[in-house]
């Protein structure tokens, strides 16, 4: 081709051209997605208070509160009115609960309703409501003064959470089995659920459940006449979508509305687990069928009345739980948007784990980045019977502050904050953001028996950095290891898991190993595997993937 002065303006001519078309589609498909970062030139926050609601917006989203209770009673975004369930009861959309009961008494659910309303905050940029109520000594509700926040900011297409709960020196005893924060999002909209990369799926309805069979226990029940036929002869229990504190980050529902060629994602994201009890490993509940979001501040599922929060008469009790982040994002395209949504939800968690502490919670019983401390240190492992005793480095170590007590007990503590990290390459760790106070240091390493606390007392001060140096962890032993029986790393994954009957599965989990002991009913396969008396195991002979159950079932 021969160049001259007239092809060159063309060919310029059409670079330009063709950068324009690219910037064009570019900003085609960011005005296509809707996600969540504070811009000001996004219209102000505004708020608008009647007698029996509260009304916050900011051009993104619009949230309605229940005066003076403080439930959610609607969240109108994208052209949804309301993502929350309407038809429900106004105190059965959006809402904190808490079971809890006196000493010797049965445990009781009780919602928690605010009986004062104040504004904390309010400008262009912010609005920050409480929702408050102090015990006037009635035995209807738990003797606790709770203080509800919420807080929508400018260019924020979600909602920060979180509660002050407190219990002074001069109020009766009380245990808490759980506190949580509940959203129930509107039945006809919301089908697929989200909570982790190899977790989601298309759901059944609350009614595909009544409809069903119900098996062993209430949450669990087989599918039998579903409104999606692709359901049908699937278990559906709650109890299979619960995750480990250190994973439960974010988790929610997906609306794909192929009327409109429009999808909606709401989602709870929990940027720190420092309020949640029983350390990094606790398994806890995330969403499901209702469709029903959770945050599970506090509980004693899977643990029972030893890790019950009880406070006793004159013991006083302060702690914030959260914020958290209800978030929700939209694409105008339905294929594929599932997986646009939630990498989105994903990216906006790591946005706020990088916000960690926030600065713009109002209370003073959140403790800002500029007051909380740091400790460095590096773990290594001792063992005399292990390369003659050479220090190991203690990589991968899971190594956490918690209030002092004895070895391993922090799987038991709920009433103080927990920060926990990974140990990195030769051991090396640091945790941030330790609010002040007293905590002992506690670690595990896979794959190294035993539990380490570090006997002395750390005391966090505002602004503190502690360096520990090396800390030596040796494993408990009386001698050498003569046999062992699967891997030291609190999980059962190495074991023999049976295969799930075929009536009675979860299809998500199937061809997925790591999922596989979610199943329902394996507990039964034991009795069958070993009908006449339990399992016996040959060192040196057996193998512990195929011949040591997984779980310790009573037979």
């Amino acid at each position: 081709m021969v160049f001259t002065k007239k092809t060159g303006f063309l060919l310029l001519g059409g670079i330009i051209h063709f950068c324009f078309l690219l910037i064009r589609c570019a900003s085609r498909s960011l005005s296509e997605f809707k996600g969540s970062d504070v811009a000001f030139n996004n219209p102000e926050v505004k708020l608008h208070i009647e007698n029996k609601q509260i009304t916050v917006q900011n051009g993104i989203i619009r949230v309605t509160f229940s005066n003076p209770e403080g439930t959610i009673l609607g969240i109108s975004y994208n052209g949804i009115k309301n993502v929350l369930e309407g038809r429900n009861n106004f105190n059965n959309r959006g809402y904190f609960d808490i079971v809890w009961n006196s000493p010797g008494v049965p445990s009781k659910l009780w919602g928690i309703e605010g009986s004062r309303f104040s504004v904390i905050e309010t400008n262009k940029n912010e609005v920050e409501l409480s929702f408050s109520r102090t015990w006037n000594k009635d035995n209807s509700s738990p003797p606790l003064n709770i203080d509800k926040r919420y807080i929508l900011r400018r260019g924020s297409s979600g909602l920060y959470i979180y509660g002050i709960f407190e219990h002074p020196e001069d109020f009766p005893a009380t245990e808490i089995d759980h506190i949580r924060i509940v959203f129930k999002l509107q039945k006809e909209r919301f089908h697929y659920m989200a909570i982790a990369d190899d977790r989601q799926r298309v759901m059944p309805t609350a009614e595909d459940r009544s409809t069903g069979q119900r098996l062993d226990y209430d949450e669990a029940a087989l599918i039998t006449n579903p409104s999606n036929p692709q359901l049908q002869g699937e278990v559906d229990d709650k109890y299979q979508y619960s995750c480990e504190n250190k994973d439960n980050k974010v988790h929610g529902w997906i609306n794909l509305d192929l009327k409109n060629n429009k999808s909606v994602g709401f989602w709870m994201i929990t940027p720190s687990n420092e309020f949640r009890s029983g350390g990094p490993i606790r398994q806890g509940l995330t969403s499901h069928v209702g469709p029903v979001t959770l945050n599970i501040l506090h509980t004693t599922h899977y643990s029972g009345k030893e890790v019950t929060m009880t406070l006793h008469e004159g013991e006083p009790f302060k702690k914030v739980y959260g914020p958290v982040f209800a978030y929700l994002n939209s694409v105008s395209r339905v294929h594929h948007s599932e997986q646009v949504l939630w990498s989105d939800a994903v990216q906006q968690l790591s946005k706020e784990i990088n916000r960690w502490p926030y600065d713009f919670p109002k209370s003073e019983d959140f403790v800002p980045t500029n007051k909380r401390g740091r400790v460095e240190g590096q773990l290594l492992v001792q063992d005399r019977h292990i390369k003659g005793g050479t220090f190991l480095y203690g990589e991968n170590a899971h190594i956490g502050l918690a209030l002092p007590g004895d070895v391993g007990s922090w799987q038991r503590q709920s009433k103080g904050y927990q920060f926990w990290t990974q140990a990195a390459k030769l051991g090396h760790f640091a945790i941030a953001n330790i609010v002040p106070g007293d905590y002992n240091l506690y670690a595990w390493i896979p794959g190294v028996f035993g539990d380490y606390k570090y006997n002395t007392t750390i005391t966090i001060t505002p602004g503190c950095i502690i360096q520990l140096g090396s800390l030596i962890y040796n494993p408990p032993r009386n001698g050498p290891t003569l046999w062992e029986i699967g891997i030291p790393d609190r999980s059962a994954a190495e074991f023999h898991v049976p295969n799930p009957y075929p009536n009675l599965i979860n299809r998500l989990y199937i061809a997925k190993p790591l999922h596989k002991f979610r199943q329902y009913g394996l507990w039964k396969r034991y009795n069958e595997l070993y009908p006449n008396e339990d399992l016996t195991y040959t060192v040196g002979v057996s193998d512990y993937s195929k011949d040591w159950f997984y779980a310790h079932v009573p037979r």
